[in-house]
């Protein structure tokens, strides 16, 4: 019996791309002046409310660049995804990690929904800005995003691309304590927004439960479409909206009340 949707929060890193260029400012650079292109250098993700957070790095890779070994253990669990929740995820992390996969010769993943805090932020809020760091700063509770303390920017990954073990630490905690904070941030938003992904589609339990795991509501009126009518509720616990599953105007619910 399945007891809701398979839901993975993730997050990577990447190396920059070295090239030669002439000048520093508007810059479109040729095939022939890239010098090493772009990879993965580690990935973090969770399932959704369980604890443990999987993280992997190139660390220990001769090669930087090839980063076929590291990817197989994110293609697995995005495979078993039925929803992956990333920030920026839909432009960034999504887009990079399939072209990886491609070249490095993996088959796609099994499908899966996106849910991206960004787009949701931008497409529903008027924060100053939608990024982690001021999106994490100024609505999260536990999960703040990380400052680099001891390799500020991009110091970072430039001693990692040197082999400082201390720099990859700074880098895995770094990327685990991203995927924290989009948790913690989704958990924030997602009872804003109207089109949110029922997971009670991906159950077979009878009993409805909201967003944040909750199964207590009020009623409050209808909800209305384009084509029909909805009973809406209201969670107990975090407020979000609900819709009833049974639209009130279609043929056979009229049938059942007129028979009454």
């Amino acid at each position: 019996m399945h007891h809701g949707p398979k839901v993975l929060v993730l997050d990577i890193e990447t190396l920059p791309l070295e090239a030669f260029i002439w000048s520093p400012w508007n810059q479109d650079v040729p095939k022939n002046q890239i010098k090493k292109d772009w990879s993965v250098i580690s990935w973090a993700a969770k399932w959704l409310d369980e604890k443990k957070v999987f993280q992997e790095d190139s660390r220990k890779q001769k090669d930087l660049r090839n980063d076929k070994k590291l990817l197989k253990g994110i293609w697995k669990l995005i495979d078993e995804a039925d929803i992956i929740i990333s920030q920026n995820g839909v432009s960034f992390d999504i887009k990079k990690l399939n072209a990886r996969f491609e070249i490095n010769g993996f088959k796609p993943p099994s499908s899966f929904k996106n849910i991206d805090t960004k787009l949701m932020a931008s497409s529903i809020f008027g924060f100053t800005y939608n990024s982690l760091e001021y999106l994490s700063e100024k609505l999260n509770k536990k999960y703040k995003k990380l400052k680099h303390k001891k390799f500020p920017g991009f110091e970072l990954w430039n001693e990692c691309m040197k082999g400082n073990q201390k720099a990859w630490k700074e880098m895995a905690k770094y990327n685990i304590h991203d995927v924290l904070a989009t948790e913690e941030l989704y958990k924030t938003l997602i009872k804003w927004n109207p089109n949110a992904i029922n997971f009670n589609v991906y159950s077979d339990l009878l009993q409805n439960k909201c967003i944040c795991g909750n199964s207590d509501f009020y009623s409050r009126g209808f909800r209305y479409t384009a084509s029909g009518k909805f009973n809406r509720y209201i969670c107990k616990k975090c407020g979000k909206e609900n819709r009833g599953q049974i639209n009130l105007l279609s043929p056979e619910k009229k049938k059942a009340l007129r028979i009454k």
